[in-house]
């Protein structure tokens, strides 16, 4: 079968690519010219802001109408800042601060600074509402464990992203707060019935459209009840009958990467899980960051291959192209807010602080660091109190394979600051705690998301509810510690 020039167009017109790269190469720049919806940058893209803004010009110039993506959330999950860690201090620090103008204030200051960059969709914010404890992929980056709160942070989020003439993305649709397995390795499943969805997970989702979000991102997750054995993002029972016609949202959905194991596996790989988003209701295709042009192509021509034979309408196609389309016309349609707010995340940060017990200041502690692997969606970025504190002696170790003893002999008489992300459930954290609480006053610092647990033995437990650059000054300042 011929590939017909104008279904190609439009096949490429629901596609968001990737490239790696501090430059565009020509393939990424030609699709754009042919239609290609857009891109999606990562850390690997990124250098500094003059390499970023000249990339994202480059992208420009190959077609009026393109989107240039990010996820840039804030917090642990930083594109722009991810050799440094973010200035801002991330969703559930702003949901611990409680005040839905800061919010408004930190995303309208993300928002302007990617405008100036000449990005014009931001993957954010994250609006699961997250009610595990051990979730290992939302985690921070919610704004909490009420319906209600994450709501209005949401809301404020989307006003604040949106004034700047960036569009929103809330996401994981309909709610990946309550799972423990992550959808980039395999996929999770949410079994509650309909009425505990619209009661706890979907309230985000609905202020979100209320304030206009442009976009909504799909989750690669099971509801049982709405979806049987398929993932959200392939079920036009979530996509159409619950986000469009019940909650009335008229913008663009787009797809989590269909790059990972949640989508991938269930449709047997990208390109054909490109063609099941389309059909269940998804409009732009995020198709992942490990790709290149041939995987792109496959995707257009997976999507080409099953309107030609009846398997997807090509009205299907066309809408959601349509709407592509149309966001962005927005973006580069109405007024700016030019209102940056440098350093807004660092007071905000320490608002955000939460001290439970009492920590001497007087005291210089040895500090404990305790290594943890990043979650995918944020990658490696540097974080901790090193580059924040006094020259305060700092080690780090593995919990499981530390010696309470020699941390014993190296901090002598001192006291000892624990740091750590999700320390409760870290392997061996637990016990290296409690044996160090025997002979030490001992302070916890949790930069991950807190559970119930708290050692018995130690004389503070302090959350910073995150661990970007703005949280590690937030804890060193709290501390006592701080440059």
């Amino acid at each position: 079968m011929s590939t017909d020039p104008g279904l190609r167009r439009l096949a490429l017109g629901t596609l968001l690519g990737a490239f790696r790269g501090e430059q565009a190469p020509a393939w990424a720049v030609d699709l754009l010219a042919e239609g290609m919806a857009g891109h999606l940058l990562f850390g690997f893209n990124i250098v500094e802001r003059d390499q970023v803004a000249t990339l994202t010009k480059s992208l420009h110039a190959a077609r009026d109408g393109i989107l240039i993506a990010i996820d840039e959330e804030g917090g642990d999950v930083t594109r722009l800042a991810h050799r440094a860690g973010s200035p801002y201090p991330g969703n559930a620090a702003l949901g611990a601060l409680g005040d839905p103008a800061v919010t408004r204030r930190v995303y309208r200051t993300i928002g302007a600074e990617l405008e100036a960059l000449g990005i014009n969709l931001n993957l954010a914010p994250t609006v699961d509402v997250n009610t595990a404890d051990d979730n290992p992929i939302i985690g921070t980056r919610s704004f909490g464990a009420d319906p209600l709160a994450v709501a209005t942070h949401t809301a404020a989020a989307v006003l604040g992203l949106q004034g700047a003439r960036v569009a929103a993305c809330a996401k994981h649709f309909p709610g990946h707060g309550a799972t423990l397995a992550d959808s980039h390795r395999e996929l999770p499943t949410v079994d509650i019935t309909s009425p505990e969805l619209h009661s706890r997970e979907l309230p985000p989702f609905i202020a979100a459209i209320e304030a206009g979000a442009k976009s909504i991102m799909s989750a690669h997750i099971r509801v049982p009840a709405l979806t049987g054995d398929a993932p959200a993002t392939f079920s036009p029972r979530v996509l159409n009958d619950l986000l469009r016609r019940e909650l009335g949202f008229t913008g663009v959905v787009v797809t989590d990467a269909l790059e990972m194991v949640g989508a991938a596996k269930y449709a047997g790989g990208i390109p054909q899980g490109a063609v099941l988003a389309l059909a269940a209701g998804a409009d732009l295709l995020c198709i992942g960051a490990d790709i290149d042009e041939d995987i792109t192509n496959a995707c257009a021509d997976a999507i080409v291959a099953a309107v030609q034979d009846g398997r997807l309408p090509l009205a299907r196609v066309e809408e959601a192209g349509a709407r592509v389309a149309d966001l962005a016309a927005w973006t580069r349609s109405g007024d700016r807010t030019d209102r940056e707010e440098p350093g807004l995340g660092y007071p905000a940060a320490l608002s955000a602080v939460r001290i439970e017990g009492s920590h001497d200041r007087a005291a210089a502690p040895l500090i404990v660091q305790l290594e943890s692997e990043s979650s995918i969606a944020a990658g490696r970025v540097p974080w901790g109190l090193g580059p924040h504190v006094n020259g305060t002696e700092q080690v780090r170790v593995v919990a499981a394979q530390a010696s309470p003893d020699d941390l014993r002999t190296q901090a002598g008489t001192r006291p000892i600051v624990i740091v750590g992300r999700n320390v409760h459930r870290l392997p061996g954290a637990r016990a290296l705690v409690d044996a160090l609480t025997t002979t030490h006053a001992v302070t916890v610092v949790e930069m991950g998301w807190p559970s119930s647990w708290r050692p018995s033995g130690a004389r503070a437990f302090i959350t910073t509810w995150g661990a970007s650059h703005a949280n590690g000054r937030a804890a060193a300042e709290t501390l006592g510690l701080a440059a």
